[in-house]
């Protein structure tokens, strides 16, 4: 299970994906546990977060990262600076 992360994806790719329009999430400064039932897409507008899957390797990624969960993952969120992200499950 990998974290997929495109850094600064083209706007066309965006609007293709009707990203925009997928809700909005936000969250301070903290530390939490996470396992997602189903998979996750989400673009982030704000912020830097490191997420570490459960034994597996730390992924850091922030504002204008394109980033994709997969169903099933458990990891920690580690955010360092506040969050604002558009979120889709699949």
């Amino acid at each position: 299970m990998e974290i997929k992360v495109v850094h600064q994806p083209n706007l066309a790719h965006l609007n293709e994906l009707d990203v925009f329009n997928w809700p909005i999430w936000e969250k301070e400064i903290s530390k939490f546990s996470w396992t997602y039932d189903d998979q996750e897409t989400c673009y982030f507008l704000e912020g830097n977060v490191v997420v570490t899957p459960d034994g597996g390797q730390a992924v850091q990624m922030g504002k204008g990262d394109l980033v994709t969960f997969p169903a099933g993952m458990s990891c920690t969120w580690e955010i360092t600076s506040d969050v604002k992200k558009h979120y889709c499950f699949d």
